[in-house]
């Protein structure tokens, strides 16, 4: 799993019907401080998290294995919703 925020949503009219009636969030990873690195991709979210959420994601064929994508064509999905980090005995984030 990733450590990601969740930057903003997007829609897709016409998509696979495996995913019809998924929310599709924008992500991008952080580190363990929440802050941004590498690129932005799409996630189905199976949590209901939200833009500036900091979430898990799970990728490749993990992301396959859920009751909502199990053999469905996806490739990240967020699977969780962080309350706080704690990195060395030390709190690096705490949702407000």
């Amino acid at each position: 799993m990733l450590i990601a925020r969740v930057i903003g949503e997007t829609i897709a009219t016409v998509k696979n019907e495996r995913v019809r009636g998924t929310k599709l969030l924008i992500c991008r990873q952080t580190d363990h401080t929440g802050k941004p690195i590498g690129k932005p991709y799409v996630a189905v979210d199976l949590v209901d998290a939200g833009v500036g959420d900091l979430v898990l994601t799970g990728h490749g064929s993990a992301a396959r294995q859920t009751h909502i994508t199990k053999d469905t064509p996806v490739d990240a999905v967020v699977n969780a919703v962080i309350d706080h980090l704690e990195v060395d005995g030390e709190i690096v984030f705490r949702k407000t």
